[in-house]
């Protein structure tokens, strides 16, 4: 089977906060994709949709079975129903763990650059942010354990990690999730990991993910790992992620903690993520080969014509980091936005100022005139 990336999709006038937020820029901003999501995943919802009632919604058998299955056939975890937990969403996650296992004097640690949420939820849980910088090393983003050994204290709680990493596209090794679980354990700190990227490596051979659910069941029963399809099948709009907690006692206060604040999770959502997870393998496989021809266009783009520029080829997703420091402006997409029309992420709301994210999850003729304008605009 065949899938079509080529075709421009139409995407403003929708509602989209990517194209209609900023509809006289271009967008490369927001971490969604312009691709129709997987056929399978259309019909399901169509299907859903003809049935014409959308009362309040729950996980039905269908969906917590693919579930089931998806995490024994791809992240190698036998988990039992009772420790999942559905949500409307992977950033409330993050916020009711923070709200969970913090309390007023304590804080959360995570590795920056990161995903802006990251830099935010300690907010809702009125607790302090701890952030270390990550290193880079033979040409590879890494943890800096010293710095993260001086950074972490008696108040610290939680550990957020993102992996694969947003921005930098890493997908950490076997040996760096195990002294991280460590880490954790050292300084008794719970692990929240992020995983809603990991269906999206390029070379699952080169960069197996690791999930924080494969650790030993004495370090995983302090995790809080977080997954959905959303990302991968692009239905991020649709509003549908989940948790597994090992631990009871942990599970319990993250759902206690959830109370009255998120709303019932959308009827819809449900069937899009049990129609991708049993029947958009073939689509996943072929929009990754089609997202490492884009990265690499854009790694060899940027490398010949934007010499003042500078980038690694990340293990995953289809976000690039972009090293703009050189060019000595304050803002460098506000740069490309006045120069080029171009919409880019600052990094500076990844904690790390004079960078920028640029989203190639695009037709590949539309990331190429993106590339075009924005080397034009360096002169």
């Amino acid at each position: 089977m065949t899938f079509d990336f080529d075709t421009p999709i139409t995407r403003r006038g929708t509602g989209s906060i990517k194209f209609d937020r900023r509809p006289e820029l271009e967008p490369f901003w927001v971490a969604d994709m312009d691709f129709a999501s997987a056929p399978e995943i259309l019909e399901a919802l169509h299907r859903r949709v003809e049935h014409g009632v959308f009362g309040y919604a729950q996980a039905h058998e269908g969906l917590n079975a693919a579930v089931l299955d998806y995490l024994r056939t791809r992240r190698s975890a036998e988990v039992p129903l009772e420790q999942i937990i559905h949500l409307g969403g992977l950033v409330p996650a993050l916020s009711l763990a923070a709200r969970a296992c913090c309390g007023p004097g304590e804080a959360v640690l995570t590795c920056t650059p990161v995903y802006p949420p990251f830099l935010n939820v300690h907010h809702d849980a009125r607790v302090a942010l701890v952030t270390v910088d990550h290193g880079f090393e033979d040409g590879r983003w890494i943890f800096d354990w010293a710095a993260m050994e001086r950074a972490v204290t008696r108040q610290t709680r939680v550990f957020l990690l993102c992996n694969p990493q947003n921005p930098l596209g890493r997908v950490f090794s076997r040996a760096e999730v195990m002294q991280l679980a460590l880490f954790c354990e050292a300084h008794d700190l719970v692990l929240v990991s992020d995983e809603i990227h990991c269906d999206l490596i390029f070379d699952e051979a080169a960069t197996p993910h690791v999930s924080a659910l494969n650790l030993p069941p004495a370090l995983a029963k302090r995790t809080i790992t977080l997954l959905s399809p959303s990302k991968t099948w692009n239905i991020a709009g649709l509003g549908y992620a989940y948790a597994v907690i090992p631990d009871a006692a942990l599970r319990h206060r993250f759902a206690a903690t959830r109370g009255h604040t998120l709303s019932e999770i959308n009827a819809l959502s449900y069937y899009a993520a049990e129609a991708a997870y049993r029947h958009g393998e073939p689509w996943r496989v072929a929009l990754l080969a089609y997202l490492k021809t884009n990265r690499d266009s854009l790694v060899d783009f940027i490398r010949t014509r934007g010499p003042e520029l500078s980038v690694v080829a990340g293990d995953a997703t289809y976000l690039a980091w972009l090293d703009a420091r050189s060019l000595g402006v304050a803002s460098p997409a506000g740069h490309w936005e006045q120069r080029a029309g171009l919409l880019l992420s600052d990094g500076a709301s990844f904690a790390w100022p004079g960078w920028i994210r640029f989203n190639f999850g695009c037709p590949h003729a539309r990331l190429m005139e993106g590339l075009e304008k924005l080397c034009r605009a360096l002169t």
